[in-house]
């Protein structure tokens, strides 16, 4: 009996110790689930944050913004080009072309929106004391903005620019002067020179022209044949001029005054994309070609029939 109160005694001493124990173990295992807890609050709240400071962005995530809008060019202020062949007034046809006001030709063109021409000759046969020869040519060429070569004004400075020294540069030519033209669209100038040929000495004038996005090129030339007198250069420049400042005014009716598009408004490539690579590739300068061999062979044709 004594020995089993002693066992009693000692078991109700231990028996604290072992709740004690027991409470240790149950708080050690709380720890483990209140980390993973806590662990799996962190995780959640990062991801929400970076999803919402993603979606805030617009990025998906890659925290790059989107591109702007595509580029856009300055508008043509012309879209169209009146017949060349009717630029001229008959009363103006008469004075620098009289015996041939109604053989106007119009020059071949894949696209007239964009390029036109027309051209005329003049025979005026005095029998046994020569011929009198005019040829005439007018040359419009419109150019169109777009993304690739820019703006039309820009492109059509550019060109007139080259018509220009085109008109100075042929070969052969004699006595060559360059003069600015005023009161004749944007900008104007008149080269002239002469030309010596078996026929005769020919008297060139070539005026280019820049209205908006327009290049006119007019050439006017004139000879005395088989003996007839020199034609006098200053009375062809001033017929000339007279006859280009109304091919450009014929450019600006055709497109109402000021222009179509003149608002300066900006827009993307113009739907008439046809007429824009047809200007935009660079044609042939109409001065380059010497106006007065296709004036020679016309003259020296007429000459013959009439002899």
């Amino acid at each position: 009996m004594q020995r089993r109160a002693q066992r009693d005694d000692q078991f109700a001493q231990r028996a604290p110790r072992t709740g004690g124990l027991n409470r240790v173990l149950a708080a050690a295992l709380a720890v483990p689930v209140m980390v993973f807890a806590a662990a799996c609050s962190s995780d959640s709240g990062s991801d929400s944050g970076s999803a919402t400071t993603d979606n805030a962005q617009g990025t998906g995530g890659s925290g790059k913004v989107a591109a702007s809008s595509s580029p856009t060019v300055q508008a043509a202020a012309y879209a169209t080009l009146p017949g060349a062949c009717k630029v001229l007034s008959k009363k103006t046809l008469t004075e620098l072309v009289p015996k041939g006001t109604s053989s106007g030709k119009e020059g071949a063109s894949s696209d007239v929106a964009a390029r036109t021409s027309c051209s005329w000759s003049s025979l005026d046969n005095n029998g046994v004391k020569g011929s009198q020869f005019r040829w005439l040519n007018v040359s419009l060429l419109r150019f169109e903005s777009d993304t690739a070569s820019g703006d039309a004004e820009t492109q059509a400075e550019t060109y007139y620019a080259k018509q220009v020294k085109a008109a100075q540069s042929v070969a052969d030519a004699k006595n060559t002067k360059t003069e600015t033209v005023t009161g004749t669209g944007d900008q104007a100038t008149v080269v002239r020179y002469d030309l010596k040929k078996k026929e005769g000495a020919f008297k060139q004038q070539t005026i280019v022209a820049r209205v908006e996005n327009v290049i006119v090129t007019l050439d006017y030339n004139g000879a005395g044949l088989a003996g007839e007198k020199t034609p006098s250069a200053d009375t062809l420049t001033t017929a000339a001029k007279k006859a280009a400042k109304e091919v450009v005014a014929a450019v600006q009716s055709a497109n109402g005054e000021g222009g179509s598009g003149s608002s300066g408004t900006t827009t993307s490539p113009s739907p008439t994309k046809s007429a824009s690579k047809s200007a935009s590739a660079t044609p042939k300068a109409t001065a380059s070609k010497t106006p007065s061999k296709t004036a020679t062979t016309s003259a020296s044709k007429s000459t013959s029939s009439k002899s």
